[in-house]
């Protein structure tokens, strides 16, 4: 893996730190692109050596303009982590319509701006590892999460069709739905709330970050060529399908 170039988005915080920890474990030269937070980011980038870029994965321009800086000062992007994601929660009644599109523009536009930038060099160099990470509340949908929901499965829905475009050359497009894992966002959850959705996870506990991180590094990588449009299930058998 050590020729491979890649981005994860999201990638200085929680799930996509621990991937992008991973795979330059593997050899990889990542940048973490990150959109907000810049102390976190430097911090990030202190403890781990990882390069991080900022920009707005929902904004189409910015993703181009950071794909092209990315190969400017690392080379072509083989390996594409489509990580970056947000929530906006409430039920239909009270979410507004901003609401509804922060979170579709980001998980769902985010997959769709980030690999329209690297699909066609991919597909030049006839190789090319996408991968995006979905939910299991895209799966089986959740309560007071419309725009969520949607925008995860809508990920599915994009692999799969993504996939076929890519297959005859060489690039795979994958996804992985994670179920709850210990991070800060799932760690903000009440802890009656998080007792009772433990309670319905069979393996018994929270998933770990590092256990998303294992499942992409697979996915990325050279022993996975035969797998396209597929998608991971990481959740302790909360759902099966």
């Amino acid at each position: 893996m050590t020729s491979h170039v890649a981005i994860v988005t999201g990638g200085s915080r929680g799930i996509g730190a621990a991937i992008s920890e991973r795979l330059r474990d593997d050899g990889v030269t990542v940048i973490a692109n990150y959109g907000g937070n810049d102390e976190r980011a430097k911090a990030f980038t202190a403890e781990t050596g990882i390069d991080a870029m900022k920009w707005d994965v929902a904004d189409y321009d910015a993703c181009q303009a950071g794909v092209k800086a990315v190969e400017e000062k690392h080379g072509p992007v083989t390996i594409l982590v489509n990580n970056a994601g947000i929530t906006r929660d409430g039920t239909l009644l009270k979410m507004d319509r901003e609401m509804w599109e922060d979170v579709i523009n980001v998980n769902l536009g985010g997959c769709f701006n980030m690999s329209k930038a690297v699909f066609p060099g991919m597909k030049a160099r006839s190789f090319g590892r996408i991968v995006s990470i979905g939910s299991i509340n895209g799966q089986g949908g959740q309560y007071g999460q419309v725009n969520y929901a949607a925008a995860k499965s809508g990920i599915h829905g994009f692999t799969k069709a993504l996939a076929q475009e890519g297959a005859r050359f060489g690039v795979t497009v994958n996804a992985l739905a994670p179920g709850y894992i210990d991070t800060d966002m799932v760690a903000a959850v009440p802890e009656p709330v998080l007792e009772k959705i433990v309670a319905k996870i069979p393996v018994g506990r929270l998933g770990q970050a590092r256990e998303i991180a294992n499942g992409v590094a697979f996915l990325c990588g050279e022993d996975a060529g035969f797998i396209t449009g597929s998608t991971l299930s990481i959740n302790g058998g909360q759902h099966m399908y």
